[in-house]
């Protein structure tokens, strides 16, 4: 057996999320899904290799971007090639202004259950990313594609992290060709990213 299909990852029952309101794309109703889907009784804990192919679950994901402003009032984006390591196989060889991935139950082992996303959202950030700045957080919504076999088994929940500098640096080799790019540049050239992160730009700096 695989280590991924080994790691046990936070799920829900893509029913309970259809109850709360079924959207396709982006949505900016934080409290309307957030709290009610971490605090839901059927979430659970199941092996990561078998959730993949399952769209009857959805896998609880934070997805980060770094944001920053520089003097001129340019808004520049944290933005990367995703690699060929050991991150999703389906996303590689597309760029991405997203960071983040699965939150573990090692997370929970290690947080307790009212803390277990934001643990692992943290853990997540501090093996991908090295952060040398400062910067606010807010949440801004929650990302769902049910047109792609990635999106089906997925639920992205967006954080926006505006940074004082832009000193954010790739820890993995799995994020290449990094930099801030303005977000002007990023329009441009959507069709080269994954799904999630042109659904993302576009509700929020199209």
């Amino acid at each position: 057996m695989s280590t991924v299909a080994e790691e046990q990852v936070l799920v829900v029952p893509t029913e309970v999320f259809h109850k709360l309101g079924h959207f396709q794309g982006f949505c900016g109703e934080v409290d309307r899904y957030f709290e009610p889907l971490l605090a839901s009784d059927e979430a659970s804990y199941r092996p990561r290799g078998a959730m993949e192919l399952d769209p009857s679950f959805k896998q609880l994901i934070p997805y980060v971007l770094f944001r920053y402003r520089d003097p001129a009032g340019e808004v520049l984006l944290f933005d990367y090639l995703r690699g060929g390591g050991g991150g999703e196989a389906r996303l590689r060889a597309k760029r991405s202004v997203g960071v983040g991935g699965h939150i573990s139950r090692d997370d929970f082992h290690t947080a307790g259950r009212s803390d277990v996303y934001r643990q692992g959202m943290m853990r997540e950030l501090e093996e991908e990313v090295i952060i040398n700045t400062s910067y606010t957080e807010s949440l801004a919504g929650l990302l769902n594609d049910d047109e792609t076999d990635v999106g089906r088994v997925h639920l992205g929940v967006v954080h926006l992290f505006d940074v004082e500098s832009p000193d954010v640096l790739p820890r993995e080799e799995d994020i290449a060709d990094a930099r801030f790019r303005p977000v002007a540049e990023v329009l441009e050239s959507l069709e080269r990213y994954e799904t999630w992160s042109q659904i993302v730009v576009r509700a929020l700096f199209g």
